[in-house]
C-alpha cells in the first residue's frame, strides 16, 4: 500500500476495531500514525496502537515534539486521513468547523482525502441533526464507509455499528487507487 495514513480514533466502544484496522493497514505496507482523543482512551490504550504501528500515539494539540503543532505536521505528511470510529460528537464538530482538540483541529488542517467510519447507537444515527452533519460532510467532499446494521453495544439491533476493519481497508484501497490515477 505504501501510504502515510493518519488514523484518528474518537471515543466510542468501537475503538477496539480500530486496533485491528491499524494492524491490517501496517501489514499491507502503510505507515500508520494514530491520533487518540481523550474519550477514546476510555476504551483503548495508546500502548496497543504503539505496539501495532511502531509509532508513538499523538494526543495533545500542544505536543512539544511538533514545533509547528501536530495538526500541521501530521496533515503535511498524510496521504489519507481516516477517523474510525467517527462518533456523533466528532461528526458534529467536523461538520460545523469546531476545533477543540487535536483530532478536530487536524480535520480542519488536512488537505488529504478524509474517510470517516461512523459508529454510534442506532437512535443517535437516526437523529436528523446527525444526518444533516453527514450530508454537510459529504457535500464538503468527505468520504464515508458505513455504518452497518447489527448488534450494538447498547443491546439494540440497528444501523450504527462501525464497519468491519476489512471493509474500511477496502475503502482505503479504493481511495488510494484514485489518488494514483
Amino acid at each position: 500500500m505504501g501510504l502515510q495514513i493518519v488514523l484518528g480514533v474518537s471515543g466510542g466502544v468501537a475503538a477496539y476495531k480500530s486496533a485491528m484496522l491499524a494492524s491490517s493497514l501496517v501489514q499491507q505496507g502503510a505507515s500508520v500514525q494514530v491520533v487518540l482523543t481523550a474519550a477514546a482512551e476510555n476504551f483503548i490504550g495508546a500502548a496497543t496502537f504503539e505496539a501495532l504501528t511502531a509509532q508513538p500515539v499523538v494526543r495533545d494539540a500542544f505536543d512539544a515534539a511538533y514545533p509547528l503543532g501536530p495538526h500541521i505536521a501530521l496533515a503535511d505528511k498524510a496521504d489519507l486521513f481516516c477517523v474510525a470510529p467517527a462518533t456523533a460528537n466528532f461528526l458534529g464538530k467536523a461538520a460545523n468547523g469546531i476545533a477543540d482538540d487535536l483530532l478536530t483541529t487536524l480535520f480542519l488542517s488536512i488537505a488529504a482525502p478524509v474517510l470517516l467510519a461512523p459508529a454510534m447507537n442506532c437512535d443517535m444515527w437516526a437523529k436528523p441533526s446527525v444526518q444533516r452533519n453527514v450530508k454537510t460532510l459529504q457535500e464538503d467532499g468527505v468520504h464515508f464507509v458505513g455504518p452497518e446494521a447489527g448488534w450494538l453495544s447498547c443491546r439494540k439491533q440497528g444501523l450504527g455499528r462501525m464497519s468491519a476493519p476489512e471493509s474500511i481497508c477496502r475503502r482505503i484501497a479504493e481511495l488510494a487507487s484514485s489518488l494514483e490515477a
